[in-house]
């Protein structure tokens, strides 16, 4: 396996190489179009789908700059003229991440009130206190992966990477069984550039169901995440709305669980596909924490989060982003950043001193989450590899196939032996985190 493959060509929108460049829908290559767009400068102009025009960043200080930035928004509703104007379709496959009403999408002192309310459910001593649960979960799956016929093919990325998160986002925020599939339907057709379904369609449902999961919950409140937001709800003054209620759990629900279901699977691809990095995981030379925050560098959950609005014209980076174009973060080419990871920013090397990353986000919006899905992270991956010492892929690896999305980064599925196909070294349980 190589790490440097050369760059794509771009795809033109209007048959020139300095136009703008069509965003593959289909996501057939996400690292090869990062490092191509990287290439282009720090700030490059792009189409979405609907020939919908904007900004790329692909530089990390200038991400940071501008997520800081008091003229940048991500209120569509407020600051993005297209979307107010009518232009942008309610079968937009961005639909969803544009029309919402949360913190995801709110600006300044909205942004600040709903971050205030919702913060309380993820502070570190919450999220501690998850672990014994998390670790339940794991071990649950692994026995259920443990209890299948001898030499079975398995799909690391449904049956393992999906379920924890899985699992875990329902477990806490409450949401009854009966709801879970037609979630996970809708959560993993909002993440597609590709969708299969009309996008309003989708966000209806997803609506429906989880207004349903609030009168449930407020019905029978319990210790979830859901009945804790409900509390804030009914019982403040500075409250959420029904709305914002309602779109908060359709955010935390969708963030908690599809971007983790990606840091999973690209870190349990990367130690299946470099022998090296198992040796090194088993004897202490690098740590799961190590991996992981490498994985997420090198491969973010999230490849391109759309979007943000200039409110008022702002020059960076010898660039004029005019008032009212959209912005869209390139995680994926600002994550391997030639002079912040020099001299390699396209090699996985966990042992790498700076693995700093922006999958996360930074300032104002930086993700709440962060720490349960590490957390999930350094618990899942130990134990999947101390269970299964001989984990094989069943496949070649040429043979992966990406989600079809520019957003979502990860497999559609990872077909592996649990069982190998050859002698099993020792358990990695104990290895260093």
């Amino acid at each position: 396996m190589t790490d440097l493959q050369p760059a794509p060509a771009l795809t033109p929108a209007y048959g020139s190489g300095s136009a703008p460049v069509i965003l593959d829908v289909t996501g057939t290559d996400i690292p090869g179009e990062a490092i191509a767009l990287r290439e282009r400068g720090p700030l490059v102009r792009v189409v979405l789908p609907g020939d919908i025009p904007a900004w790329a960043v692909t530089d990390p200080e200038v991400l940071k700059e501008l997520f800081t930035d008091w003229r940048v928004s991500k209120d569509a509703h407020q600051h993005w003229p297209r979307f107010r104007s009518g232009e942008v379709p309610s079968d937009w496959p961005l639909i969803t991440w544009v029309s919402v009403r949360n913190m995801f999408t709110a600006y300044g002192k909205d942004h600040q009130r709903l971050r205030k309310l919702i913060g309380p459910a993820f502070t570190p001593r919450r999220v501690t206190a998850l672990r014994p649960q998390i670790k339940q979960i794991i071990t649950d799956l692994l026995d259920e992966l443990a209890a299948r016929p001898d030499h079975t093919v398995i799909d690391l990325r449904e049956d393992y990477a999906t379920q924890v998160p899985l699992r875990v986002i329902t477990a806490l925020m409450g949401v009854p069984v009966d709801l879970q599939a037609r979630l996970r339907v809708c959560v993993d057709e909002i993440f597609s550039t590709s969708p299969q379904r009309d996008p309003h369609d989708t966000f209806t449902e997803l609506v429906e169901l989880l207004t349903a999961l609030v009168a449930r919950r407020r019905a029978e409140p319990g210790q979830d995440m859901t009945s804790l937001l409900i509390s804030h709800r009914d019982g403040q003054a500075d409250r959420l709305t029904e709305e914002e209620l309602v779109h908060t759990l359709l955010l935390v629900i969708t963030a908690g669980y599809e971007t983790t279901v990606n840091l999973i699977d690209q870190a349990v691809y990367q130690v299946l596909t470099r022998p090296e990095l198992l040796r090194q995981l088993r004897t202490g030379t690098i740590t799961w924490s190590q991996l992981i925050e490498e994985a997420l560098r090198y491969a973010p959950p999230v490849a391109n989060l759309p979007l943000r609005y200039a409110i008022a014209d702002i020059d960076i980076a010898d660039t004029r982003i005019t008032a009212g174009e959209a912005i869209i973060a390139g995680i994926a080419a600002a994550n391997r950043n030639p002079h912040r990871h020099a001299p390699n920013p396209d090699a996985f090397d966990p042992a790498r001193p700076n693995k700093e990353h922006l999958s996360f986000g930074y300032g104002p919006h930086h993700c709440l989450g962060a720490a349960l899905a590490r957390l999930e992270a350094v618990e899942a991956l130990p134990a999947l590899f101390g269970r299964f010492p001989g984990l094989a892929l069943a496949v070649d690896e040429q043979k992966l196939k990406p989600l079809p999305s520019f957003i979502s980064h990860g497999h559609q599925s990872l077909p592996a032996y649990l069982d190998g196909v050859g002698a099993a070294d020792p358990a990695t349980e104990g290895a260093g985190r």
